[in-house]
C-alpha cells in the first residue's frame, strides 16, 4: 500500500449512502487484516468493515471471512445490498486478473484461490481481482497523489513489499499474471531463511516483517529496551508504529535496521527507476505513513546512488494520498473503468 506530506493519513470519514445509488466494494486483502469499503460512484467512502486475515486458517475460512467483512461493510453504509454493482479486491502476491485468481500469496498462505468466481457467486456482481499494490499504484494515478503523472512507480513496504507501475494511465501486467514484483527480486547475501544461500530476496531485507525480525533479535539482546518494553520481542506485536516510535526515540540498533532496510530498498527501485524511467514515484504502507519525511528524504538519496543520473534527474517523490483506502479505491477505479472499455 503509500501517503502523505504529514506523518499519518486519516482515511476520510464516511458519508451518508443516497437510497437507490449504484455503490461497489473495494476491498483490501493484506497479509494481517483485511478490510472493505463501500463506495459511491463519486469514491467517496460510506461504510468500512475490517478483521484479521488469519491466513494460516487456510483460503476456504479465508473466503468466508471475506464475505462476513463484506455484509459488514455493506451494513456499516445502510445500503440495499441489491444495489451493490461489482466488487474489486486487491490481495498480496501474483494474480491472474482475467480468470480471476489469486496465483500464490506467500504471507497468507494460500494458492490457486479463485476469489472472482466464489465472491462473484456469492454477490451476484462483477468481481475484479488485482494484485494489492497494483491496485493502490492504479488508485493513486487516478484519485491520488499521481494525478497527472504520465508514468506512476508505486512503492508499498508492508508485511511484504509490493509495487505497481501505470504508464499512459494502463496498468502493467504480463499475460495471464500480474507483474512488478519488486520484493521478488534476489540481492546477493544471505540470512539463515533464505532458501537460496548466497542470495537473498529484496522483500526480506525491507518489508515490515523483515524489519520486524531483525528488531526482536535486537530485543532479545537487549539492545531496544524501549521497542522490548512496548513488544515483549514479539514478531507479531512489532507493528509499524512500534517499530517507527523506537526509531524517534533513537534506539541505536533500531536507527541502524531502517538505514540497512532504506539502503537495499533504495539499490531496489533504482533497477526499476533504470529499466522503466517513471516521472513519479510514490511511496505507500504503514511504516511510510508513521515516517514520510524519513522514508522519503532516504530512499531519494539511496536511488541516487545506484540509478543513471539522466534517469534520474527530475522524478517526483511523494506519499501517497489516499492512505488505507487506495487499495480499495483502486481496484474499484480498475472494475469500473475496465467495465467501460469492455
Amino acid at each position: 500500500m503509500a501517503k502523505k506530506a504529514s506523518s499519518k493519513t486519516s482515511a476520510p470519514k464516511p458519508v451518508k449512502a443516497a437510497s437507490k445509488a449504484p455503490y461497489w466494494i473495494g476491498f483490501d486483502l493484506g497479509g494481517t487484516k483485511m478490510m472493505a469499503c463501500v463506495l459511491d460512484e463519486n469514491f467517496q467512502v460510506l461504510g468500512v468493515a475490517r478483521k484479521s486475515s488469519n491466513g494460516s486458517q487456510g483460503a476456504a475460512k479465508g473466503i468466508k471471512r471475506i464475505i462476513a467483512t463484506v455484509k459488514d461493510a455493506i451494513t456499516a453504509a445502510g445500503v440495499d445490498p441489491a444495489n451493490i454493482k461489482g466488487i474489486g479486491i486487491g490481495c498480496p502476491g501474483t494474480v491472474d486478473t482475467a480468470k480471476g485468481v489469486m496465483i500464490t500469496a506467500p504471507n497468507l498462505g494460500w494458492s490457486r484461490t479463485p476469489l472472482g468466481r466464489q465472491l462473484g457467486t456469492a454477490f451476484k456482481c462483477p468481481v475484479a481481482v488485482l494484485n494489492d499494490v497494483d491496485a493502490g499504484t492504479y488508485g493513486e494515478y487516478h484519485h491520488g497523489s499521481g494525478k497527472g503523472s504520465r508514468s506512476l512507480l508505486g512503492v508499498f513496504p508492508g508485511t511484504g513489499l509490493g509495487a505497481g507501475f501505470i504508464y499512459d494511465g494502463k496498468l502493467m501486467h504480463g499475460q495471464n499474471v500480474s507483474a512488478m514484483e519488486l520484493g521478488n527480486i534476489w540481492l546477493p547475501g544471505t540470512h539463515l531463511n533464505s532458501t537460496k544461500p548466497g542470495a537473498v530476496l529484496l522483500e526480506d531485507m525491507t518489508s515490515r516483517l523483515g524489519i520486524a525480525a531483525a528488531a526482536s533479535v535486537e530485543c532479545y539482546r537487549g539492545a531496544a529496551p524501549k521497542l522490548d518494553a512496548k513488544t515483549n520481542a514479539s514478531l507479531r506485536e512489532m507493528k509499524s508504529k512500534a517499530l517507527s516510535s523506537s526509531f524517534k526515540e533513537n534506539e541505536a540498533a533500531i536507527v541502524t535496521i531502517f538505514n540497512n532496510s532504506l539502503h537495499h530498498l533504495g539499490m531496489g527501485i533504482a533497477i526499476v527507476v533504470n529499466l522503466m524511467a517513471p516521472d513519479h514515484i510514490t511511496l505507500g504502507g504503514g511504516l511510510v505513513e508513521e515516517m514520510p519525511a524519513y522514508y522519503l528524504k532516504r530512499l531519494r538519496e539511496q536511488i541516487a546512488l545506484y540509478a543513471i543520473p539522466e534517469i534520474f534527474r527530475g522524478i517526483k517523490f511523494s506519499t501517497a494520498k489516499l492512505g488505507g483506502n487506495a487499495v480499495a479505491i483502486g481496484s474499484v477505479s480498475w472494475l469500473r473503468k475496465s467495465q467501460v472499455n469492455a
